[in-house]
């Protein structure tokens, strides 16, 4: 991947800078191309130039940094894939020029298709900063998310407490376990306290963000049948009225989505990390129970408590461990009760009125198209390791649905003692 990285940097002249290594079955270098290399010329037409030299007609993997569009709109990977046989595709990032998902994308449309890491990808962009700063992906399109950054107020809070962290610092540790263990190691603090400090610089940052979050800013207003969409995916999941089930809603912002959602609900508790969302759902839904509370830690409700669990745009957030969530959400839920969480998959380009699919890239101001299905795909096999089954995958065009179902007792006591992650995969900045 880094060899990939530092071919682009050859390039001779501006613009943009891409590279690929084809690679054998022992990891050797078959050859390797980038963009520019003979004027004129693409990445991909120089390298099956030389694999057709070299006579080579399959590959074990390519490493590409950017997933490029030729000029004609068409995908240079699909192009290579067509002349050489590869196993697996390793992929940096998406084309700046892309702002929705094309047919013919190898990087949605094949198995076999693996990411960068993210300091990687943080690299790809420093190479083309220009570019995706001028495109669709770049967050400034979006006011809010561009001036309300979670790890910006986190490292303000911990700095207000006494714990001088850069903001590197919080970006490289990106879970309460990992940030909590940093203090610790560096200002000799106590675990306990350590784990509390990040604890309340989490709640203030999200409470800072959400607690007074409107859909001004938010793709679900190019959406309105946003709420259809969750029901749609609920009554594939049950054939009982949510009037009927208890419901626990974990992560409720600023409590639009539940005042929408279970207004209705007789049976519904509301849990938050930030108090001011809890506040405005208890003013519009009195008879609810409100926790404030972690996803990673419900010690304060029982188990096998509940029929259905709902998690919208929590479980890809900053600093959030899918791993605990998830066993903590099949602990709560009773046996063949059912959990929905959800993948925020787009932002409001605000001065277009127009969707961009993806999730931020921690630690940038850039949305990257292809991490909400991949972020998707990591929560599905989190909640299959904690003993939830029947899972599905259902994309809607601003978000992407994940449901299961709670196995049995027995399955349960079993899933209990499998170890699990500190850290979770990270999510929106």
């Amino acid at each position: 991947m880094t060899y990939a990285i530092n071919l682009a940097e050859a390039m001779p002249q501006p613009g943009r800078r891409a590279g690929a290594a084809l690679v054998s079955g022992h990891s050797g270098l078959i050859c390797s191309a980038f963009e520019g290399e003979e004027p004129g010329v693409s990445w991909s037409r120089t390298l099956r130039r030389k694999a057709r030299e070299l006579g080579v007609s399959s590959a074990h993997s390519v490493y590409l940094t950017i997933n490029t569009l030729s000029e004609a709109g068409s995908f240079e990977l699909a192009e290579l894939l067509a002349d050489v046989r590869i196993d697996t595709v390793y992929i940096g990032l998406p084309d700046p020029a892309l702002t929705s998902y094309r047919s013919g994308d190898p990087v949605t449309e094949r198995d076999q298709v693996l990411r960068f890491p993210d300091e990687l990808q943080r690299h790809i962009l420093d190479q083309n900063r220009d570019l995706y700063a001028a495109s669709g992906q770049s967050i400034e399109c979006n006011p809010h998310y561009s001036t309300h950054r979670i790890s910006e107020a986190v490292t303000t809070k911990l700095l207000s407490m006494g714990f001088a962290l850069t903001k590197d610092d919080v970006n490289a540790h990106r879970g309460r376990t990992a940030l909590a263990t940093l203090i610790h190691q560096r200002y000799g603090a106590e675990y306990e306290e350590a784990d509390r400090a990040v604890a309340d610089a989490l709640a203030s940052a999200f409470n800072t963000k959400y607690g007074t979050y409107d859909y001004t800013h938010d793709a679900r207003t190019a959406n309105a049948g946003w709420a259809d969409d969750f029901m749609s995916v609920y009554r594939k999941s049950s054939t009982r009225p949510l009037s009927a089930v208890s419901v626990l809603n974990v992560g409720v912002g600023a409590g639009h989505e539940a005042t929408a959602l279970f207004s209705d609900c007789p049976h519904i508790t509301f849990a938050d990390i930030a108090e001011s969302g809890l506040a405005n759902i208890s003013r519009r839904i009195p008879r609810s129970r409100i926790v404030i509370s972690s996803a990673e830690d419900l010690s304060v409700i029982p188990d096998d408590n509940f029929d259905l669990y709902v998690s919208l745009r929590t479980y890809n957030s900053s600093f959030f461990d899918t791993s605990a969530a998830a066993r903590e959400a099949h602990r709560v839920l009773k046996s063949s009760a059912v959990i929905i969480v959800s993948v925020a998959n787009g932002f409001l380009y605000t001065q277009r009125g127009c969707v961009v699919p993806g999730l931020i890239i921690p630690g940038t101001d850039f949305v990257d198209l292809y991490r909400g299905m991949e972020t998707a795909n990591l929560i599905g096999a989190e909640l299959e390791c904690a003993g939830f089954k029947d899972i599905r995958i259902l994309p809607t065009s601003t978000e992407i649905y994940l449901s299961a179902v709670a196995t049995s007792r027995q399955f349960r006591a079993r899933g209990r003692r499998r170890p699990g992650r500190p850290d979770g995969p990270g999510g929106a900045a």
